[in-house]
């Protein structure tokens, strides 16, 4: 009789907070971890977003230290300032209401095909598993995503999308659960690394693929991979074990 794992026996129960964390963590180990950049939000349904603060890097900060923001970016909850790369996740929230998580980084290879302006293409099983959506250049840089009009530009090109390369600065990746946003982040990276390996191999230039596989990714929404974030969640606790008790006294 095969078995199958209760939510409980994975992870322990998360709060959005405790999920900023975690995926801030997971992704910091995977090559999100461009010194004081980046920004990870969580749509709490309401009219405000919870967010990461500024001046604490991915691989630092802990629930307590997350923030609560309006729509318009005004702190509400914290005892940090907000990340001044914010306007970008405030402009996507006011045009998409229905995104849940978004986050955005600089990423290792992400920044590389953000620099050549290009999509790299999906060269193996690990780059594809993403899902959600086709992957998009937004080419709109016209200045750091600090400034809402350029903010606004850049979502206007991002459109409907979940997953984007922002020429001349980094990865954007939406998703409606952590389990979602976090195979998207990772798989994009992996994407990003191995399409630019096989470029200076002098590999194809073009997703050998089968269309069927690529379809099937696409129509995903990045939340049916059990395992993948669940495995990311506890190599976290492992390298932090203090974290499982930071977790329990926020969730008090």
């Amino acid at each position: 009789m095969a078995f199958t794992p209760t939510k409980d026996q994975l992870i322990p129960d998360l709060s959005p907070r405790e999920e900023i964390v975690l995926l801030a963590r997971a992704l910091w180990k995977g090559g999100y971890r461009d010194n004081l950049a980046g920004h990870i939000t969580y749509n709490c349904g309401d009219g405000t977003l919870l967010c990461n603060p500024w001046y604490l890097t991915w691989e630092e900060f802990n629930p307590e230290d997350v923030l609560r923001i309006d729509l318009e970016g005004n702190l509400l909850e914290g005892d940090w300032p907000v990340p001044l790369g914010i306007p970008l996740h405030l402009a996507l929230h006011k045009a998409r209401p229905n995104v849940t998580y978004a986050l955005h980084n600089h990423s290792e290879y992400g920044t590389v095909w953000a620099d050549i302006k290009e999509v790299p293409p999906m060269h193996d099983q690990s780059s594809s598993l993403g899902g959600g959506g086709d992957l998009v250049l937004v080419d709109e840089y016209d200045g750091g995503v600090d400034q809402m009009d350029a903010a606004e530009s850049a979502i206007a090109s991002f459109g409907d999308a979940e997953v984007a390369i922002l020429g001349g600065h980094g990865v954007f990746v939406t998703g409606n659960s952590a389990p979602a946003v976090y195979l998207r982040a990772a798989s994009l990276e992996t994407r990003c690394k191995n399409a630019w390996m096989t470029r200076v191999a002098n590999g194809p230039e073009k997703t050998s693929l089968p269309d069927w596989w690529v379809d099937q990714m696409t129509r995903s929404d990045g939340s049916g991979y059990t395992g993948f974030w669940e495995s990311a969640v506890r190599a976290a606790l492992r390298a932090e074990p203090e974290l499982l008790n930071k977790i329990a006294s926020v969730a008090k």
